[in-house]
């Protein structure tokens, strides 16, 4: 089950759906008539959010002669984004102007979006080539450049926009990968293996999904077998499927136990991560050398004393 579910998701997240104009002037007209619902005998100021809300106001201003749209949040009675994804820039806006109504043409937070799971192209986002986004990850890693107050002409920052979205494809490889190829079981060699299989100190590289900060370390897996072995190259491959994506340790350990107690329909698995964290390390606190230790543990792992003590004793 876990791992049909991964592979659906992953397989989901990776539709890119191009909104046609047609269909961004009939989400407009959705947006005005809401709008005009609530203000229906007088003329209704509208503020769209930089970028992506501002060629929405006119679409819905053009929606009817009593919508206006205005250039400062603090004289709109609304405010219009083009999506709702994370709900981030909504909630940003509901705690500076919690008096202001927050609409957009597309909500992904409501279950009953058409969208959801799917990287939307609005019509204004597009260049000639459909294919070829105006706005690209190099266009992003640059202002982030000029950002944080670098000269992005220097010679030594010439290729680093596309240095740095080559790395983070690489980074995040994880999320367009299927670990069900990673199963490759064998029967031939189970015969009699009641005992643990224990694969220590797999390193893993990876990065956290609070502040994108590298967290790196190893896992140590245990498993009791019930009829088939996993090859042993396979475990450092499930690790890097999962370790590929912006995580927490907590469930990065989980995921890695779970598909594997599924995967092997093993009697028991143990998995042990030990890390270090870069968001701890190098800000905030600031507190070196620090270790954070998760486990998870299924199966007979769980449900008996003795042998859970005996593969952490190992694991440690």
């Amino acid at each position: 089950m876990v791992l049909t579910l991964l592979f659906t998701l992953e397989n989901k997240l990776k539709t890119k759906h191009y909104l046609s104009t047609g269909k961004a002037l009939e989400l407009a007209r959705e947006v005005a008539n809401k709008i005009r619902l609530e203000k229906r005998d007088s003329f209704v100021n509208i503020f769209g959010v930089p970028r992506g809300g501002v060629p929405v106001t006119y679409l819905v201003a053009n929606c009817s002669l009593y919508i206006q749209v205005v250039d400062h949040v603090d004289e709109a009675d609304f405010i219009v984004d083009d999506i709702i994804d994370s709900g981030s820039t909504k909630k940003r806006y509901g705690e500076s102007h919690p008096a202001i109504p927050f609409l957009a043409l597309i909500d992904k937070t409501n279950p009953e979006c058409e969208y959801s799971g799917e990287w939307v192209v609005f019509p204004w986002e597009r260049a000639e080539d459909a294919d070829a986004p105006t706005e690209t990850i190099e266009d992003n890693v640059t202002r982030i450049l000029q950002y944080i107050g670098e000269d992005v002409k220097r010679g030594g920052l010439l290729d680093t926009p596309k240095r740095v979205a080559k790395a983070w494809a690489e980074w995040c490889s994880g999320y367009k990968e299927d670990v069900k190829q990673h199963f490759k079981t064998f029967e031939d060699g189970s015969e009699g293996c009641d005992e643990m299989v224990i694969i220590k100190n797999i390193p893993f590289y990876s990065h956290c999904e609070h502040h994108m900060a590298p967290f790196f370390g190893t896992v140590t897996i245990g498993y009791i077998p019930n009829g088939q072995v996993l090859g042993l190259s396979k475990f450092s491959r499930i690790v890097g499927v999962f370790a590929k994506r912006l995580q927490v340790q907590e469930r990065l350990t989980t995921q890695i136990a779970e598909c594997l107690m599924e995967g092997l329909n093993a009697r028991g698995v143990g998995v042990v991560i030990n890390a270090r964290h870069m968001c701890m390390e190098s800000r905030g606190v600031c507190q070196q050398g620090s270790e954070t230790q998760t486990q998870k543990l299924l199966g007979i792992f769980k449900e008996k004393a003795d042998t859970k003590a005996e593969f952490l004793r190992v694991a440690s």
